[in-house]
């Protein structure tokens, strides 16, 4: 039997109501945050401190609370259009004690203009070969360091920010080893520089060990074999960092 595509429309994941703005991408989030969870850790904090970078329409929220009911949340979200859902679907669930940062993570604060797609790829970081094609949706939103977060001990850190991962990395080099755990997701674009090796490197330096995960073939079918690469290829990974002891 074929599973529906979904479209705008209410769904339920683990007990939680969830509104969803596109079918397709609700099947993924569910399938990778719930199922193969990509976003788990454990600990011994019963209050553990999150930050979730990119956070969409909260499925990334819904799972650290269930698996850490006391966890103490930051979530960024800077897309207009995406934000009534994550509001909507945090009041549905009577989850009320997050700390909602309506901003993008960026290197620095102020404003910047945004490419929002009204999904799951909406960014800062707009390739130049792509800049025509997102004109429609372009707006401006504040811009925030997540530097400015790490005041305190973080039990885990999950960056999504389509592109913009190593110059928010970069700018909080001297405060990630507050860092207990994270998960970055890399994204290779045409236009854009290539920073995997400059992310492994830093994590490196801030004394993380890591490893690297490309999803699955449904999820991100270009990373499969046979391998190809050339100037215009995508793909993204999973890169999880772990601080050595």
């Amino acid at each position: 039997m074929t599973e529906p595509r979904w479209a705008d429309g209410r769904q339920t994941i683990a007990g939680y109501r969830v509104r969803i703005n596109d079918g397709p991408n609700f099947r993924i989030l569910r399938k990778d945050i719930f199922e193969r969870r990509i976003y788990h850790f454990e600990t011994e904090n019963p209050r553990p401190r999150i930050i979730d970078g990119g956070a969409n329409i909260g499925m990334s929220v819904l799972y650290f609370r269930m698996i850490h009911p006391g966890a103490r949340i930051i979530a960024f979200e800077p897309d207009p259009t995406i934000l009534p859902y994550l509001r909507e679907n945090l009041a549905a669930n009577d989850i009320h004690d997050v700390e909602l940062i309506e901003a993008a993570l960026s290197a620095d604060v102020g404003t910047a203009a945004f490419h929002s797609d009204g999904k799951y790829g909406s960014s800062l970081m707009v390739a130049p070969s792509d800049s025509a094609a997102a004109g429609d949706g372009m707006c401006c939103v504040p811009c925030v360091r997540l530097r400015d977060y790490l005041t305190e001990a973080i039990d885990f850190l999950k960056l999504n920010i389509e592109g913009a991962e190593w110059d928010v990395l970069a700018d909080s080099e001297d405060r990630l080893r507050r860092v207990r755990a994270m998960v970055v997701e890399y994204h290779h674009q045409p236009g854009l520089p290539r920073t995997l090796h400059r992310i492994l490197e830093l994590l490196d330096r801030c004394g993380f060990d890591y490893l690297l995960n490309d999803f699955d073939a449904e999820t991100n079918p270009k990373s499969q074999p046979p391998f190809r690469l050339g100037p215009n290829s995508r793909y993204y990974l999973l890169i999880y960092a772990q601080r050595r002891e």
